[in-house]
């Protein structure tokens, strides 16, 4: 969408406005009204897919990088070789890169792919020549082998291990921090088994978070807000351009972070929120209009949500000319197309 596309004029009740014949149908405009919200869909919490829901996660099994405690009881020559007296980590046994490791007695065993007891049991069958009723336990002491990896605007980036302990989405997002002045809060991918989930954490129910499990190997990345942005123009006390880091902003918040309407005219201010369309010739762009001579009207503001891209536009008074309103704007015209970008693949409608 660009300045020329918006060139025309459209109807506001109360005001007459002309539209020429290949201008009409460009536009639709609607007023911001109790009933018109009221008839607006409620934001519902976001569908998960099923295959996610369903999964659960099996039992640890051993890799290469990890590090193994084997403790044969009353055989301390065997669980603590370097001394009783050494920290764990020292009589700790390495899961070499090819996946296997040695140990006394046994020799080199092929432990990656094992689940802790399976590797247990192996132990404990192949001691049993050279220690009578050997009694095994093995632990993890350090994870390195099955790893859930992190990018964009966490506050900690670093891998997240897989252990004997299931990993939800809501502790790993925990672990991590967000991020939240760079966020996009809209779009968190999940990449598992090459397929990429995507979820917006604004309605991503809670209790979901806490019962989905993650997988070794899944990937989450939290998109950066950089090029994602609202537009407050016109008669506010800071005309700036807004970081979107959630779908949640109402106009309301939106106008309160530009400083609030110059209080100069603000009697007589009228509020227009642009909403820009990728195909202006097949789908009209949505100009939004609220009257705010009276402070009730921000309670209306309060519930109407602006979304990436919008231009929001605050005038001394309701328009009564398109040409005149969109000469206002120049030389900002390509804010306006940034809308219809930012809107690629959403409709013109709230």
């Amino acid at each position: 969408m660009t300045v020329a596309a918006l060139s025309g004029c459209a109807a506001i009740p109360g005001q007459h406005m002309s539209m020429s014949g290949a201008e009409k149908g460009h536009i639709q405009m609607v007023q911001i009204t109790p009933e018109w919200l009221s008839s607006q869909p409620a934001i519902s919490p976001q569908t998960i897919p099923q295959e996610l829901l369903n999964y659960q996660p099996e039992a640890y099994r051993i890799g290469p990088g990890d590090m193994l405690y084997i403790t044969v009881w009353d055989h301390p020559e065997l669980t603590a070789p370097a001394g009783s007296q050494q920290q764990t980590s020292a009589n700790s046994r390495l899961v070499r890169s090819d996946g296997t490791l040695f140990y006394p007695y046994v020799g080199t065993i092929k432990a990656s792919g094992m689940t802790i007891d399976e590797l247990r049991q192996a132990l404990t069958s192949k001691l049993t020549k050279y220690v009578p009723n050997p009694q095994v336990d093995v632990a993890v002491t350090s994870y390195g082998s099955q790893l859930i990896t992190l990018g964009g605007a966490f506050i900690k980036n670093d891998p997240q291990q897989a252990t004997t302990v299931p990993l939800t989405l809501a502790q790993a997002i925990g672990t991590a921090g967000i991020d939240l002045t760079h966020a996009d809060m809209s779009d968190l991918v999940l990449t598992r088994d090459g397929h990429d989930y995507h979820f917006d954490l604004n309605t991503l129910n809670k209790a979901v978070e806490q019962r989905m499990y993650l997988k070794p190997g899944d990937r989450l990345y939290l998109a950066y807000n950089d090029n994602k942005e609202i537009y407050v123009m016109g008669e506010v006390l800071r005309p700036q351009a807004l970081s979107f880091r959630t779908d949640d902003l109402t106009l309301t918040q939106a106008i309160g972070r530009a400083g609030g309407l110059d209080p100069v005219t603000s009697s007589s201010k009228s509020v227009y929120v642009i909403r820009g369309v990728k195909d202006i010739a097949h789908t009209p762009a949505t100009v939004y209009h609220l009257n705010a001579r009276s402070p009730a009207a921000f309670a209306l503001a309060d519930n109407f949500h602006v979304q990436a891209g919008d231009v929001v536009w605050v005038g001394a008074s309701a328009i009564t000319q398109w040409g005149r309103f969109l000469s206002q704007l120049v030389p900002l015209g390509s804010l306006v197309s940034s809308a219809a970008l930012a809107h690629g693949n959403t409709s013109g409608g709230l």
